[in-house]
């Protein structure tokens, strides 16, 4: 499978643009996950509803720690945003963290300052190949920082991310764009604002 053929960031060429198994599986738990955790059969249900009883079988099949091409990950995106909409797109993106990254992240980072700056670190953690874009801090304040995007992954998953790698470190934030490329922009700004005085924002 290759790359579908779509408008990406600037600067996004994703030759050999590999993702790993966990960020694909993260599509198959969400999906699960908003039905309930306790009822699996309802889960299942809801997901070969939305993806087809065929690509479930697939994606329970992946290794979570193997690589896969980057156009699978990206037409599933495509396929729950349309069939299930933005709130599930955002519960993806949180699920993604849990299981490719919230366990070394927590290791590692304890606040919104550490864990933005090291985005773009977590992303090639978990993604490989030539000109596959990335994140820039962009800037950080007291209360708020702006971050840059120019992966080719769907805005609301990513926003999920964000937002529970900040919960994670104990930062809760809102997280919401000013810019998109999805909408004509050359890249994404993510703007990031604390939501809790008590928070771990900065280090």
């Amino acid at each position: 499978m290759t790359t579908p053929r779509r408008r990406f960031p600037r600067g996004y060429a994703g030759r050999n643009h590999e993702t790993i198994g966990s960020d694909v599986l993260a599509v198959l738990r969400s999906l699960q996950h908003l039905v309930g955790e306790s009822d699996f059969s309802a889960g299942k249900k809801m997901a070969e509803q939305v993806l087809g009883s065929g690509e479930v079988a697939r994606l329970q099949a992946l290794d979570p720690n193997g690589w896969y091409p980057i156009g699978w990950l990206l037409e599933l995106m495509e396929t729950l945003d349309a069939k299930v909409g933005r709130f599930a797109l955002l519960k993806m993106g949180r699920t993604l963290f849990t299981l490719s990254h919230e366990e070394r992240a927590l290791k590692t980072f304890k606040s919104a300052q550490e864990i933005l700056s090291a985005f773009d670190g977590l992303y090639h953690h978990a993604n490989r190949g030539e000109h596959i874009g990335g994140w820039r801090l962009l800037s950080f304040g007291d209360d708020r920082a702006e971050l840059e995007k120019t992966t080719p992954h769907h805005c609301a998953m990513e926003e999920g991310i964000m937002s529970r790698a900040l919960q994670a470190v104990g930062a809760p934030a809102i997280v919401s764009q000013s810019e998109c490329f999805r909408l004509g922009a050359d890249a994404c700004r993510f703007i990031v604002l604390s939501s809790s005085k008590e928070g771990r924002w900065r280090s």
